[in-house]
């Protein structure tokens, strides 16, 4: 089963939702920002989830909490983000600072992620095609029991001509993303889907629903293949609300 969607999949950073408290250097992570100053106003913004138009625009991405998942790690992110300049302590504006890997929260990957010559040759993701990384997707539901291997490709009959598909998997139905500890058991593609792919459709970009592109025990011979390709990786991206 598979939706066409409007999609805009330049994910390099997810939208971060902050509220500051008066005194806090490393700030907790609920849904709202507020702002405590001499004069309070009780405002708030608007998140948009889905942009109504002609088309519709899904935000696909995660928001960068601490509890967010990070590979290999039950700790999640952690504090990452922190109020380096205070209003609160006289200065004139607010000013945060952020440490954190480049591989946290929904992102591509970047040819050099897993080749040192495409690393040490400068491919990072502002190599990659902007005009493969924005345009309408694929979304295809991928059978829950299993890795994504040339024959589950095989069985979803992905037409010729489609560049850009989503891979929605039994990760968004674990809601994997949600749970600070990181699963090695995830779905995720296997060598042979990789090869399955390149060899048999047109597809540029692929996303997937949790931390890899691949699955666990074969994520570095899969990468490899698929970069080597140079076919574009979206990961972590956010298909519960689609």
């Amino acid at each position: 089963m598979y939706h066409l969607l409007i999609i805009i999949t330049t994910l390099s950073f997810s939208s971060i939702n902050i509220t500051f408290a008066v005194d806090e250097a490393f700030p907790s992570i609920p849904t709202t920002f507020s702002v405590a100053t001499k004069q309070h106003y009780d405002v708030k913004p608007i998140h948009h989830e889905v942009y109504d138009g002609e088309r519709k625009i899904y935000d696909i991405s995660h928001q960068y909490t601490p509890e967010l998942p990070v590979w290999e790690s039950s700790e999640g992110l952690g504090n990452f983000l922190r109020l380096a300049v205070s209003m609160k302590n006289g200065s004139d504006a607010n000013i945060s600072k952020m440490e954190l890997s480049v591989h946290s929260g929904t992102h591509v990957d970047a040819p050099g992620h897993f080749h040192d010559h495409y690393y040490e040759s400068g491919f990072d993701t502002d190599s990659l095609d902007l005009q493969i990384l924005n345009g309408p997707a694929l979304l295809v539901d991928v059978p829950r029991d299993k890795n994504i291997s040339a024959e589950v490709m095989k069985s979803l009959h992905i037409p010729r001509g489609i560049r850009r598909v989503l891979f929605k998997t039994l990760n968004t139905d674990r809601r994997l993303m949600f749970k600070k500890e990181f699963d090695s058991s995830f779905v995720g593609f296997m060598v042979d889907g990789a090869k399955w792919l390149v060899e048999n459709t047109d597809i540029k970009l692929v996303g997937l629903d949790y931390l890899s592109f691949a699955a666990y025990d074969e994520a570095p011979a899969t990468h490899r293949f698929i970069l080597e390709r140079r076919v574009s990786i979206s990961i972590t991206i956010r298909l519960s609300t689609i």
